[in-house]
């Protein structure tokens, strides 16, 4: 019988789940830093054994968590676009004269997966205009250009393919990709950005992977930036009945016959009753907030304003809405 095992797209949840003596021992580290807007949290995989653990490739990790994400918070959104464009141009030296190919992973059709189509659409593209730029903007801003690949189900390519072909011709420094994730706890769902140096696997996060996007594929580093807008569901029944089984241990008598069936239940058992509530999509059902239509809009355009203040010197959050 399968064991059950919550899936999780950020490195921030693979690495608490792992005890922090254990981190140390397995070449994960971990830190933290607050701001007024959110926390930032850095995890470093620094080898296989780390990677093995995490199930994610060696690298750095950045996340950025607040809550104003999905709120109606503009100055709080602005200070989230300065701490995604410092961290952004902390995890690569994106340098200021060199293009940069600017990626939106996903299924614009499909709101949950919209996210790296929304974000284009919201990025300074200069790349053909760079001869061409008033005075005031010559020497702050770079060549950038930016696409939407569509997936495989509507295009019939590999979104990999596309891009590298498009790399291969227009010979970019660095990839920039954004991409819709899957988190493993609710509460980090439209509340989290994660940034990583490691590149992406477009369809990852619902068990549909496709042709990796990172330096050993393109021969370029690949910047991924993704934010979790589903939970597997099978991952919340699991808690649910996890709370739900801790109650009905408080409630019962110690010692009693059903104290101890409740001790006794495996993670086998466990998802074989996950396993009974979710037939026939125990491994293909993933869920959304209702407000995901509004809250995918507004992280777009942290998301967009964050890469064009890090991609261009001249733009700031003062004056990034006003150039697009």
């Amino acid at each position: 019988m399968k064991r059950f095992s919550p899936y999780t797209d950020l490195a921030l949840e693979a690495a608490e789940a792992i005890g922090i003596k254990e981190r140390e021992q397995k070449g994960i580290e971990v830190a933290e830093k607050e701001s007024e807007a959110g926390r930032i949290t850095t995890v470093r995989i620094t080898n296989s054994e780390g990677s093995s653990r995490t199930g994610k490739p060696q690298g750095s990790y950045i996340t950025l968590e607040s809550p104003y994400m999905r709120e109606n918070a503009p100055d709080q959104h602005c200070q989230i676009k300065e701490m995604l464009a410092e961290s952004l141009a902390g995890l690569c030296d994106l340098g200021r004269e060199e293009p940069v190919l600017v990626v939106g992973l996903g299924n614009r059709y499909v709101t949950p997966d919209s996210l790296g189509p929304k974000v284009i659409s919201g990025i300074l593209v200069t790349r053909h205009i760079k001869d061409s730029l008033p005075n005031e903007l010559k020497g702050k801003v770079r060549p950038v250009a930016a696409v939407t690949p569509g997936v495989m189900g509507l295009t019939g390519i590999e979104s990999g393919e596309i891009i590298k072909g498009i790399a291969e011709r227009i010979e970019p420094s660095a990839i920039i990709a954004i991409d819709a994730l899957a988190a493993r706890s609710a509460s980090r769902i439209n509340t989290t950005i994660q940034l990583a140096d490691t590149g992406v696997t477009p369809g990852a996060g619902v068990g549909n992977k496709r042709f990796s996007l990172n330096r050993e594929t393109m021969g370029i580093p690949v910047i991924a930036i993704g934010v979790p807008t589903v939970v597997d569901a099978a991952t919340l029944v699991n808690d649910s009945l996890n709370s739900i089984i801790g109650s009905m241990k408080e409630a019962s008598s110690h010692g009693s016959e059903f104290y101890r069936m409740l001790e006794e239940l495996s993670d086998e058992e466990r998802y074989e009753l996950i396993a009974q509530c979710l037939d026939p999509y125990t491994e293909n059902m993933f869920v959304t907030p209702k407000e995901v239509d509004s809250v995918v809009e507004s992280l777009a355009d942290i998301i967009s304003g964050g890469i064009n203040m890090a991609l261009h010197e001249g733009i700031s959050s003062n004056n990034v809405d006003s150039l697009l």
